[in-house]
């Protein structure tokens, strides 16, 4: 049997989470939230509950605690992403190992103003 939708999504947010992780250091503010809200529409609170689900523990544990409490973390989806993550960030890292210093800063600039742009765009003010 197939995998769902949404898990297959949350495997792609994973691996690309743990790419840009290991390519640029980011992940979870910059690339979990909000691919959970704008691809699996999330509420902004879920979303962050979930992504200290997955990077926090054991220094946001108070913080996923209190999400927890309000229903506000989806443990599967923390337990994917988790594991995609990890996956992910190793094969980034060995990527960013082989680009110049000059390259990483251009791609990281362009994945910002990409993300920055996007958010934009889609807000509805």
């Amino acid at each position: 049997m197939w995998p769902s939708l949404e898990i297959v999504l949350l495997i792609s947010i994973g691996l690309f989470a743990g790419l840009s992780s290991g390519l640029f250091g980011i992940g979870g503010g910059v690339v979990i939230v909000p691919a959970l809200v704008f691809i699996l529409k999330f509420s902004m609170q879920r979303a962050i509950g979930t992504s200290l689900a997955v990077l926090l523990p054991p220094i946001g544990a108070a913080a996923v605690w209190s999400y927890y409490r309000s229903s506000m973390v989806d443990v599967r989806a923390a337990a994917i992403l988790a594991l995609t993550i990890f996956i992910g960030a190793w094969f980034g890292a060995q990527i960013a190992q082989k680009i110049d210093q000059v390259h990483m800063k251009l791609l990281f600039g362009v994945f910002l103003i990409a993300l920055g742009g996007y958010s934009i765009l889609t807000s509805k003010l």
